[in-house]
């Protein structure tokens, strides 16, 4: 690895946000990511309908992305989701994922959730949970918090002010 490589990562850390008392830096997650049970309250809306709800979530914790939370299908609206049929893709993590749309009241959206339907061992309490990406729906919250979706969407992230940074998503921010 030349040095050239490494600059980016050098200039990251330069950046790197001090939590305040009661915040998190995901520049202080785990690589491999950590699975981490919550009771947080976690609310879905999309076009005028709560799509779940959910004090049972799980989230997952990884370096350099705001959490990515995992919410039982109990506590879905599942008529309003269709599997997508053929798409996948592959963490080295938690396995193979599959897709989810969104139908409700006429307006749809794709690839709005994923889940595993088979995760790893480690990432086994998932089993099916549903993941959503925040900048799909109307709204996401956590505790009553509106939640900000992370930049650039492959990672499906839900910012609060409880999390500091800086994320990994947006452009310029791949080769970190």
């Amino acid at each position: 690895m030349t040095t050239s490589a490494l600059i980016p990562c050098f200039q990251i850390m330069r950046k790197k946000i001090k939590p305040k008392a009661g915040q998190e830096s995901v520049w202080d997650y785990p690589r491999p990511p950590r699975l981490e049970k919550t009771n947080k309250a976690l609310k879905i809306e999309f076009n005028g309908q709560v799509i779940a709800k959910s004090n049972r979530g799980y989230r997952v914790l990884e370096t350099s992305h705001p959490p990515v939370y995992y919410i039982p299908q109990e506590d879905i609206q599942m008529d309003f989701l269709r599997k997508q049929e053929g798409r996948k893709t592959f963490c080295e993590f938690k396995g193979s994922a599959i897709y989810w749309d969104l139908f409700v009241n006429g307006k749809s959206v794709n690839n709005v959730a994923w889940s595993y339907p088979m995760p790893s061992n480690t990432f086994s309490p998932i089993q099916g949970y549903l993941a959503f990406y925040a900048s799909k729906v109307d709204a996401c919250y956590v505790d009553g918090e509106l939640v900000q979706s992370q930049e650039g969407d492959f990672y499906g992230g839900w910012i609060t002010k409880d999390i500091v940074g800086p994320f990994k998503g947006g452009i310029g921010t791949w080769g970190w």
